[in-house]
């Protein structure tokens, strides 16, 4: 490409703002949903295992045998399936509670809404539920290397909204961010903090790491545009955001500004990031945008 000079690289990003108003305006992405669709669909038959996965996560972890206190319920494989059919009904502790009388049987005990509410701190069923989601992406071949990742956040309090909420930080809300999959569509990393989105983002990719460590692209928003996110990765690693127009080290950016010298070819790649914001929509309309 041209000589990389401040100006030079002015001038790329004034071609793919033009570009973007022009030619993506009304058309963000032309991600291919029924392929998606259609491998969502072989994901959920698959899904039919995962009382599988849950015995086999359950069985890596090592219990301390109990010494006093009372007999625990259900033991932790119980606890984990208890918990996952709790979220997927997506009541109220209570309704659940009466939901679940009907399950009396399967269970083989009676479970109150504190007890539901445990299971949320469970750490045992957090650590099995951790299992479940690394063996579900490494068994089912998940994980392709080419990603999107985006962040929202979730309300502490029915009366805050993570979208309309002029504050974003302090105890209101919990910062969350997710690295999703494009091949699978399935998140493969996850982070939360209290403290920013920035913080959610270095923990979802630490999780991913621990997972699978082959990043082959990213896709981020203009919140993530800093040398510190590009420090966090190497040239092998296809980084796909657009850069804020007052950069000072051009330098440090040469890979992607050489990739926005084809605006259109980067834009495409760039809005497949689209698939994270689908996502989050999807999630928060299954089960709210409250934590409680």
């Amino acid at each position: 490409m041209t000589q990389l000079t401040a100006k030079r690289a002015k001038e790329l990003l004034d071609i793919l703002e033009d570009t973007k108003e022009t030619m993506f305006k009304d058309r963000k992405t032309d991600y291919p949903y029924t392929q998606w669709e259609h491998k969502r669909t072989q994901i959920k038959e698959r899904l039919t295992k995962l009382p599988q996965y849950i015995h086999q996560a359950v069985q890596t972890i090592v219990i301390e045998e109990q010494k006093c206190g009372p007999k625990p319920k259900l033991n932790l494989e119980k606890k984990v399936n208890l918990f996952l059919t709790i979220r997927l009904l997506n009541k109220s502790n209570r309704t659940t509670e009466e939901l679940l009388s009907y399950f009396h049987l399967l269970i083989g005990e009676e479970i109150n809404y504190k007890y539901i509410e445990r299971l949320y701190n469970d750490p045992e069923v957090r650590l099995a539920l951790h299992n479940v989601f690394v063996l579900l992406l490494k068994d089912e071949g998940a994980i392709s290397g080419d990603l999107s990742g985006d962040r929202t956040g979730y309300a502490v309090s029915v009366e805050n909204h993570y979208r309309t909420g002029p504050q974003k930080h302090g105890k209101k809300f919990v910062h969350f961010f997710a690295l999703i999959d494009l091949s699978s569509g399935m998140y493969v990393g996850c982070g939360m903090s209290a403290i920013s989105e920035m913080e959610a983002f270095k923990e979802a990719l630490a999780m991913l790491r621990q997972i699978d460590p082959t990043i082959h692209s990213l896709r981020l928003d203009k919140y993530f545009s800093s040398r510190k996110v590009l420090t966090l990765f190497d040239r092998s690693t296809a980084l796909y955001l657009i850069p804020k127009k007052n950069i000072q080290k051009v330098a440090a950016w040469a890979d992607i500004l050489d990739k926005i010298a084809t605006p259109i070819k980067f834009l495409t790649q760039y809005y497949y990031r689209n698939l994270s914001e689908s996502g989050f929509s999807a999630d928060k309309r299954r089960f709210g945008g409250l934590i409680t």
